[in-house]
């Protein structure tokens, strides 16, 4: 891994259940990780546009390629998403390079709001 390129900063986002003041109990996107990664893969063959209700819409992928860490490897595709220059992304497939606990790669998709 080129450690070099490692120059975004992105932050990965965990689901949990989070209490306010009076004991209620919902669900939160908090902050879980933050660190540098390589952004690759902007117009792969799974990025398009489409039509919806008449209007254009970008369906947008990138990749994420992390150094591996403890708390990088526990990141799942349900329960984790990142944030990368203000924008969403839902992770899709979680690629462990052969398991040789050098990087991980995260291949995401933009959430449209």
């Amino acid at each position: 891994m080129d450690t070099a390129a490692l120059r975004s900063k992105v932050t990965f986002q965990k689901n949990e259940a989070v209490t306010d003041k009076y004991g209620n109990h919902k669900n939160a996107w908090t902050d879980y990780y933050t660190c540098f990664a390589t952004i690759g893969g902007e117009g792969m063959a799974g990025s398009k546009e489409g039509q919806a209700v008449g209007t254009t819409v970008e369906d947008f992928s990138m990749t994420v390629s992390v150094r591996y860490c403890r708390r990088a490897a526990a990141i799942d595709s349900t329960h984790y998403r990142v944030m990368f220059m203000g924008g969403i992304y839902n992770i899709v497939n979680i690629d462990h390079m052969n398991f040789r606990k050098k990087s991980l790669k995260f291949t995401c998709r933009k959430e449209r709001r």
